[in-house]
C-alpha cells in the first residue's frame, strides 16, 4: 500500500467525525422539544379545570407527538453516532441501553419510518378530533400520508427480511 493510498484511506475513515456537529445540533433540537413540551403543559395547567374532554385529548395527543419526536431524535443521535462515528462508552455509567448496539442502519431506517408513521397517525387522530374545523381535502391528504408511510414501512421491512434471508443462504 502506498503512502498516498494510506493517507486517502485515513482521510475517508476520519471523515466520519464530520457527523459530530450534526449530532450536537440534534441534541439542541432535543432541548427545544423538551422546552415546547414544558411550555405546552405550563400553558394548559391554568385552563385544566375548564378544559373539555376533547381539549384534554388534543393536549394529550400534542404531548405524545412531542415525546415521539424527542424519542426519535435520541434514537437517531445515539444509534447514528454508534453506527457511523464511534462506540459510545460513557464513563462510570452502567445505564447504556441494550438496544444501542443492536440497531444497525437497516433497523434505524425501519424505526425512523415507524416513528414518522406514528407521528402522522397522531396528527390524523388530532384532526379527526377537530373534524368540524377540518376540510375533507386536508383529511384526505393526511389519511393518504399515513397509508403511504405505513406502506413504505412494510416494503422496507419486507426488503430487509428478504435481504437477511438471502445472506443466511
Amino acid at each position: 500500500m502506498t503512502r498516498l493510498t494510506a493517507a486517502v484511506e485515513w482521510l475517508l475513515f476520519a471523515s466520519r467525525f464530520l457527523l459530530v456537529p450534526i449530532y450536537v445540533a440534534m441534541i439542541l433540537l432535543l432541548g427545544m422539544l423538551v422546552l415546547f413540551f414544558l411550555l405546552d403543559i405550563a400553558h394548559a395547567l391554568p385552563e385544566l379545570l375548564q378544559m373539555t374532554e376533547k381539549g384534554l385529548l388534543i393536549l394529550t395527543i400534542s404531548l405524545i407527538d412531542l415525546s415521539l419526536a424527542a424519542n426519535l431524535v435520541v434514537l437517531v443521535v445515539l444509534s447514528g453516532y454508534e453506527n457511523f462515528v464511534s462506540s459510545i462508552h460513557p464513563v462510570g455509567d452502567d445505564s447504556r441501553p441494550e438496544w444501542l448496539t443492536k440497531i444497525d442502519f437497516s433497523g434505524l431506517k425501519l424505526r425512523l419510518l415507524g416513528t414518522v408513521t406514528v407521528i402522522a397517525a397522531v396528527h390524523l387522530l388530532a384532526s379527526f378530533l377537530e373534524i368540524g374545523q377540518q376540510d375533507d381535502r386536508n383529511l384526505g391528504w393526511q389519511v393518504l400520508i399515513v397509508v403511504v408511510f405505513a406502506g413504505l414501512g412494510l416494503i422496507f421491512a419486507a426488503t430487509d427480511w428478504i435481504g437477511s434471508k438471502s445472506h443466511k443462504d
